[in-house]
């Protein structure tokens, strides 16, 4: 499934540059008739504050008319039918890759890691910087239930943390 995941992705980075979209994820879900291949949608340089600059409707539905037909033409994504669902990915998107960090600096963001730092795994704060492997959190700025969790470790400190060392990050909605 992998190989034909790539040749899918492939295909919705094609498209998506056309139209200057990024693909941030793509997911094939289930199996048989029940199949949902995912694709969330991003705009480059659209930063998590900036509601003007991401992904529209018209964006999401011009994507899913030229990819859906390619797909099907190509027959790209074999063993019959599946329904295709595009989108955003969301207000507390996830980061995973550098640029991801690198592009978001500046945002609230909620992750967890593989190995303790300071004896903690969890820890919430603003991306203060993000760079030679290694990103700083500035946790003066997390929730009251994040501190709650995160513990002695918050108090209003900065902590190093190292991009290998990442097991799951997420921004934080800030409205």
């Amino acid at each position: 499934m992998a190989v034909e995941l790539d040749r899918i992705r492939e295909i919705a980075e094609r498209v998506a540059g056309s139209s200057g979209l990024e693909v941030v994820e793509v997911e094939l879900l289930g199996s048989g008739p029940a199949r949902m291949l995912r694709v969330f949608l991003d705009r480059p340089g659209a930063a998590a504050s900036d509601a003007l600059g991401g992904v529209t409707h018209g964006d999401c539905a011009d994507f899913s008319r030229e990819f859906g037909t390619i797909l099907d033409v190509e027959d790209a994504v074999p063993g019959g039918s599946y329904t295709l669902e595009v989108s955003s990915p969301g207000l507390d998107r996830k980061l995973e890759k550098a640029r991801d960090f690198e592009r978001f600096v500046g945002s609230r963001v909620k992750l967890m890691t593989r190995q303790p730092v300071n004896n903690n795994r969890f820890f919430e704060g603003r991306l203060e910087s993000f760079h030679d492997g290694r990103l700083s959190l500035d946790m003066s700025v997390a929730s009251k239930k994040s501190r709650k969790k995160m513990g002695a470790a918050s108090n209003g400190q900065k902590v190093e943390i190292e991009f290998a060392n990442v097991e799951k990050a997420n921004l934080v909605p800030e409205l």
